[in-house]
């Protein structure tokens, strides 16, 4: 499928030794690690020597991320909403900038925006991303059939994306049906998002399908799927997902806007959140994405049934939906994952720093999501781990981590880096999260195999150049 990810076919022979790991929520010191054949650890252990022949890392190592929440073809608008030429600006009209991005995209052009998109992800301490994909038609609305066939489909073009770049990739298909609660049918311009379950469930199949066929090196395929939100998926088609026992991960967008909450009451008497625990029995497979205004009882029911949450700071931020309740989600136990969304920025860290930054403005308090009463006084470390363990189950795997059985991935921290200069040892993860701007991570490794070293990634100037023409054509005439 598409190009092979840099250095696709070296996969690690010999163990690894780290100065210092970041596992179970501490460091450890002297920790070397092994990959097997399947890109998996198969051997963790702190407090020994480098064994001979040992590759020795460059500084000490974190887990990477897993990107809950990501459009990658809202790459290409990055940075070309920011005006405002009438009285008032909002998430909706930002949507409807974005509905004109949605429309223009081609197959290939989206393939070379995905590619450049992950690279700077991997940059940005992610090493996998679940693509919350609508996509599903031609610019005239035309279904893409078959899949794998004589052209590209934008869903294969998000694949090649993913292995040009060397990126982990979790696919979510999602259902798109109608405008509103009392909008039946789709716009003109949600003409490219049309499908229903059954459409969803023969595309997971079909994807499935493409996922054994594609070459040795890459991290595995994963698919689950997705439903946009409770406006534009009909109670049938959430009762079908919901039955389908093989569906993976669920995903859904739910009460990032305040109209959204309201619309939602006027419709059907609940808010969003209450709707769905009442009405769809969530359980583990669901990642309720934003979940921006939620009640305390409504965060009291999700953490009952066993779902998880994905934040999007830096896209809630900057489409003004609001400040989510944080310590709730945190003291209830909810799983919580992050999302680059609309890819206004591509940082893991940066997502951490500004989801502490919001409740800080907010509450006029700092380090608010430290909790030394539980002995975790670091708000970096704090948040950080709730956001790597919460990660395996928004992608659909089984670990996550630096553990035996989970995928090999891990970013090496530059303590080089002008922000990371001088930072005691103890205080490290802070410094990463907390002092910027930096490049923080000078190695990233994904299923076994390097995709950065020294900041270098071997496949990022060709993927820049499509890139940059991808846009070019996009954006022609503008």
């Amino acid at each position: 499928m598409g190009e092979a990810g840099p250095d696709a076919t070296a996969a690690l022979a010999a163990p690894l030794w780290a100065p210092r790991a970041w596992i179970a929520g501490r460091w450890h010191d002297a920790v070397v690690l092994q990959a097997g054949a399947d890109g998996h650890w198969e051997h963790i252990e702190a407090g020994v020597a480098a064994p001979a022949g040992a590759m020795r890392l460059a500084g000490p190592v974190v887990a990477g991320l897993v990107n809950g929440h990501s459009h990658a073809f809202q790459r290409a608008f990055a940075g070309l909403a920011e005006r405002r030429e009438g009285e008032h600006d909002d998430f909706w009209a930002w949507r409807d900038g974005m509905y004109r991005v949605a429309l223009r995209l081609t197959a290939p052009q989206l393939r070379a925006i995905a590619a450049q998109l992950y690279v700077e992800l991997l940059r940005g301490g992610y090493t996998h991303t679940c693509e919350f994909h609508y996509l599903h038609n031609d610019a005239a609305g035309r279904a893409y059939v078959p899949l794998a066939g004589a052209g590209l489909s934008m869903a294969e073009a998000l694949v090649a994306g993913a292995d040009a770049a060397g990126m982990g990739l979790t696919l979510l298909p999602a259902v798109y049906e109608r405008a509103g609660f009392a909008q039946a049918q789709l716009h003109a311009e949600q003409r490219r998002f049309a499908a229903d379950a059954a459409a969803v469930l023969d595309l997971r199949t079909a994807l499935r399908a493409l996922a054994r066929t594609r070459g040795a090196g890459l991290p595995a395929l994963q698919v689950g799927v997705a439903l946009h939100s409770l406006r534009a998926a009909t109670p049938q088609a959430i009762e079908r997902l919901r039955r389908d026992e093989d569906a993976g991960p669920i995903h859904i967008h739910i009460a990032e806007q305040v109209r959204e909450v309201d619309d939602c009451l006027r419709a059907t008497g609940l808010r969003p959140i209450q709707w769905l625990l009442q009405h769809a029995a969530p359980d583990r497979r669901w990642h309720l994405v934003h979940a921006t205004h939620a009640t305390a009882a409504e965060i009291a029911g999700v953490a009952a049934s066993g779902a998880g949450v994905v934040l999007c700071p830096s896209t809630e931020a900057n489409l003004g939906d609001g400040v989510v309740d944080l310590p709730g989600w945190l003291d209830q136990g909810v799983a919580i994952t992050l999302g680059s969304d609309s890819n206004v920025t591509r940082s893991g860290t940066e997502e951490v720093r500004l989801l502490e930054y919001s409740q800080r403005l907010l509450r006029r308090l700092r380090c608010v999501a430290a909790a030394p009463q539980h002995g975790a006084p670091s708000t970096a470390a704090r948040l950080w781990t709730r956001v790597t363990e919460a990660g395996a189950a928004a992608a659909g795997l089984q670990r996550w981590g630096l553990q035996v059985g989970a995928r090999a991935d891990l970013l090496v921290v530059d303590t080089a880096a002008s922000a990371l200069l001088g930072i005691p040892a103890a205080h490290l993860l802070d410094a990463v999260v907390f002092s910027s701007p930096a490049r923080p991570f000078r190695d990233v490794l994904v299923a076994g195999r390097w995709v950065v070293r020294n900041h270098h990634h071997g496949a990022a100037g060709a993927i820049a150049t499509r890139f940059a023409a991808a846009l070019g054509e996009v954006w022609e005439g503008e």
